[in-house]
């Protein structure tokens, strides 16, 4: 089993308010249905995600394209989201201080 297999295995959907829906592989190539579905869930381009209640609606549609989304809920995508932005954030600049070198070097 791969990593995103079993990423996708431990998420308990099933006691999550919310769910994060993922497009992590694109349309072309699909069944048409999948399609479909997919636009129901309103997920149009890969790597968008949209938020949808958890109803058996809705995870029998994710049923169908599971293989095409990632299914996250809230908390994993607040720590995903937070994880993200913390390796993307800006680094302190580095100070470098010349001036005790410059002037011993003059004297």
């Amino acid at each position: 089993m791969n990593a995103f297999k079993a990423y996708k295995a431990c998420v308990p959907i099933a006691w999550s308010p919310n769910l994060y829906i993922t497009l992590v592989r694109g349309m072309p190539g699909t069944r048409r249905l999948h399609r479909r579905t997919l636009e129901a869930l309103r997920l149009r381009k890969c790597n968008r995600t949209v938020m949808r209640w958890n109803t058996p609606t809705v995870r029998g549609m994710l049923q169908q394209v599971k293989r095409l989304v990632a299914v996250e809920t809230e908390e994993m995508y607040k720590a995903r989201k937070e994880k993200e932005a913390n390796h993307r954030a800006l680094r302190p600049p580095l100070v470098i201080s010349h001036s005790s070198a410059s002037a011993s070097g003059s004297s």
